[in-house]
C-alpha cells in the first residue's frame, strides 16, 4: 500500500488514539493538514503556538492521555518551548509535532528553518529528527511510548516537508523495543517493608504528596494508606487533590507559601514519607534545615530524583501506585489503635498550629479581598469544578483557598512557573471535558500573555470561565518588592490595564466586573451559569500580599505571617 508521509502520520496518530490535535498551519505543514482533514481527528486552531501547547497540557492532564499539537517550522516551532519547558518540569505527557524545512535545507540557513531539536534538547524527555518517510511510524509510536510511561513528560517529533511528501509502500511497524529505556515500575518489597518498620516506630510522622501520585493515577490508594495508618497528609503545589482537601488528616499546602501547620509539622516530624514528589526549591526553603528530625522515605519512579536535593534514609524506585499497594497490604497487620493512641500528642500539636495560625485575611475592608474571591467560588462550586491558573498570586490564593478532594481538578504551571498558561490549559481541559464547569482564576498581568486565546474559546463555543483578581499591577513581584526591597515598586505597576469587560465583549464573550465585597457573588453566579465563554473581573485589594510566604532560602519554619 502506497502512502505518503503526511497519511502514515494520521494512520498512526489514529491508531495510538488521538481524538483531538491543538494546532496553527504554516507553509512546512500544509500537507499533514490536508490529510488531517480527512480523519476524524478535532483540530483546535489556537491563536499562537504556545496557547497550542498549554492547551494540549490541559487536555492531558484531566483526560489522563498524551497530549498532541501541531505546529509549523521556524517561529512555530520556537513558539512551542515555553509550553514545552513548562510540561517537562511538571511531567505532563505530550506529543509535539513540527514542521521543518526539506532535509537538503536543514543547516543552509532556510526560510523558517531553525534547529528545534538541539533548542529544545534541554527540556523534553527526548526529541527525534524524522529523516526518512519510513521512520515515521515507528518514530510516532515511539514519541507516545514516551511520553506517557515512567516518568511522563514532553517529547518532540520534527517532520521535514520533503519527508512528509514522499510516498512509500507501508508496512506497520513491528512490536516497539526500546532496550536502553526501561523504566523500573516495581518497587522492592524488602525496601517496602523497612518503610513500614519505621511506621510502627515514628510517633510524629507525616505523609508528603506530589504531582507523581496523581500521574500514577494512585491518589485513593495514598488516601487509603493515610487513613489506615493515621498519618496526616500535605502536598506540593503540583500535588494537590491526590489527597482530599476536606478531610480531617489533611494539612494543607507546604512549602513558600504553605499552611503554618503544614510547614511546622514538616519541621517538627519524626518520619517523611515522600510519595511522587521532587523536593524542588519552593517546597523545602533551606535544605539543611528541611524535616531536619525526620527519616525521610522518598517514593519515585524517577531514580535521578531521589537524593537529588535532600538526603533520604530509605530510597524506594518504582510506580507510586503499586508501592502504595504494597504499602497497604503489609500495614493491614498493624495494630492501628495502638498507633493513634501513642500519636494522640501529635495530633494535639498539629491541631494547636491549625488553630492559632490560621489561613485568614483582613474581612473589614470596602476593598474586595482576593482571598474572598476564591473562596466564594469555591462555596458556589462546592468544589465541583476543573480550576486552572495563570501564575503569581492568584495562583497561591487558589492552591490556599480553594479545597480539591480529587485529582484532575487543578491545572497549573508548577515548576516553570509560566504566567499566561491558564486560559489555554483551561481551554484544552473544557475540550477534554466538555460537560464539566472550567474555571481558569487569573491576575491581570498573567492573563494578558495569551489573552488572544479568548477567540479560540469563543470559536469553539467552550463555556470556560475566566476569573480575574484585578489588583493593577504584578502582583506577586510587587509582594516581593515591599518585603525585601524597601517598597521600591519598579516596573510593577499596571495602571493602564485594558478593560477587560470590553475587551470580552470584543472578543465575542461576556463580560462582568465587580468593584465592591457585596458584588462578587452577583458577578460569580451569572458568569458561571452563563453558557458561554465569560470574564468575570474583580477589581481587589492591590496591596494585598500573599501569607504564610517563607523568605527565599530561609527554612520553611520561618514563615511571614
Amino acid at each position: 500500500m502506497k502512502l505518503t508521509g503526511a497519511q502514515i502520520l494520521m494512520k498512526t496518530l489514529q491508531e495510538e488514539g488521538v481524538d483531538t490535535i491543538f494546532g496553527y498551519p504554516g507553509a512546512a505543514t500544509i500537507d499533514i493538514y490536508e490529510e488531517l482533514s480527512k480523519t476524524r481527528i478535532r483540530h483546535i486552531l489556537v491563536r499562537h503556538e504556545q496557547g497550542a501547547v498549554h492547551a494540549a497540557d490541559g487536555y492531558a492532564r484531566v483526560s489522563d492521555r498524551v497530549g498532541v499539537c501541531l505546529v509549523t517550522s521556524g517561529p512555530g516551532a520556537t513558539n512551542t518551548v515555553t509550553g514545552i519547558a513548562s510540561a517537562y518540569m511538571d511531567s505532563i505527557p505530550l506529543v509535539v509535532l513540527c514542521g521543518q524545512v526539506p532535509t537538503h535545507l536543514i543547516g543552509n540557513d532556510a526560510f523558517q528553518e531553525v534547529d528545534i531539536v538541539g533548542i529544545t534538547r534541554p527540556c523534553t524527555k527526548h526529541n527525534y529528527l524524522v529523516n526518512q518517510t519510513e521512520d515515521i511510524a515507528r518514530i510516532i509510536k515511539e514519541a507516545f511510548h514516551i511520553a506517557r510511561s515512567g516518568r511522563p513528560g514532553p517529547v518532540l517529533v520534527d517532520l521535514p516537508k520533503d519527508v512528509i511528501k514522499r510516498s512509500i509502500s507501508y508496512a506497520p511497524p513491528q512490536s516497539l523495543r526500546l532496550r536502553s529505556y526501561n523504566p523500573t515500575y516495581r518497587p522492592s518489597k524488602k525496601q517496602l517493608q523497612k518503610v513500614v518498620e519505621l511506621i510502627k516506630q515514628a510517633q510524629r510522622p507525616v505523609i508528603f504528596a506530589g504531582g507523581g501520585v496523581i500521574l500514577s493515577k494512585s491518589a485513593d490508594r495514598l488516601t487509603e494508606f493515610a487513613r489506615k495508618t493515621r498519618i496526616p497528609v500535605t502536598a506540593s503545589l503540583m500535588g494537590l487533590g491526590a489527597f482530599p482537601g476536606s478531610d480531617p488528616l489533611w494539612l494543607g499546602m507546604l512549602g513558600m507559601h504553605g499552611t503554618y501547620r503544614a510547614n511546622m509539622s514538616i519541621a517538627g516530624c519524626d518520619l517523611l514519607i515522600a510519595v511522587g514528589a521532587r523536593f524542588d526549591d519552593r517546597v523545602t526553603g533551606k535544605t539543611d534545615a528541611f524535616a531536619a528530625q525526620a527519616q525521610i522515605v522518598h517514593i519515585d519512579i524517577d531514580p535521578t530524583s531521589i537524593r537529588k536535593n535532600v538526603p533520604v534514609s530509605i530510597p524506594v524506585v518504582g510506580d507510586c501506585g503499586l508501592a502504595l499497594d504494597i504499602l497497604n497490604h503489609l500495614i493491614d497487620e498493624l495494630k492501628l489503635e495502638d498507633l493513634s493512641q501513642k500519636r494522640q500528642p501529635w495530633f494535639d500539636q498539629i491541631e494547636n498550629w491549625k488553630r492559632t495560625t490560621p489561613l485568614a485575611y483582613n474581612t473589614q475592608c470596602a476593598m474586595i479581598k482576593p482571598q474572598f474571591v476564591v473562596e466564594k467560588l469555591y462555596e458556589l462550586t462546592r468544589g465541583n469544578a476543573i480550576i486552572a491558573t495563570e501564575v503569581g498570586q492568584n495562583q497561591m490564593w487558589t492552591a490556599q483557598y480553594y479545597h480539591f478532594d480529587r485529582p484532575h481538578r487543578f491545572l497549573t504551571s508548577g515548576g516553570l512557573g509560566c504566567m499566561g498558561y491558564g486560559l489555554p490549559a483551561a481551554i484544552g481541559a473544557q475540550i477534554a471535558c466538555p460537560d464539566q464547569l472550567v474555571v481558569d482564576v487569573a491576575g491581570d498581568g498573567s492573563i494578558q500573555m495569551n489573552i488572544q486565546e479568548l477567540a479560540t474559546a469563543v470559536q469553539y463555543q467552550l463555556a470556560v470561565k475566566v476569573v480575574i483578581l484585578n489588583n493593577r499591577c504584578l502582583g506577586m513581584v510587587r509582594q516581593w518588592q515591599e518585603l525585601f526591597h524597601d517598597k521600591n515598586y519598579v516596573s510593577t505597576q499596571m495602571e493602564h490595564a485594558p478593560d477587560f469587560v470590553k475587551l470580552a465583549e470584543a472578543y465575542g464573550a461576556m463580560g462582568l466586573r465587580a468593584v465592591k465585597p457585596a458584588e462578587v457573588e452577583t458577578v460569580l453566579r451569572k458568569g458561571l451559569a452563563a453558557p458561554r465563554t465569560v470574564i468575570m473581573e474583580f477589581l481587589v485589594d492591590p496591596e494585598e500580599c500573599v501569607y504564610p510566604m517563607v523568605p527565599a532560602g530561609a527554612p520553611i519554619s520561618e514563615m511571614l505571617l
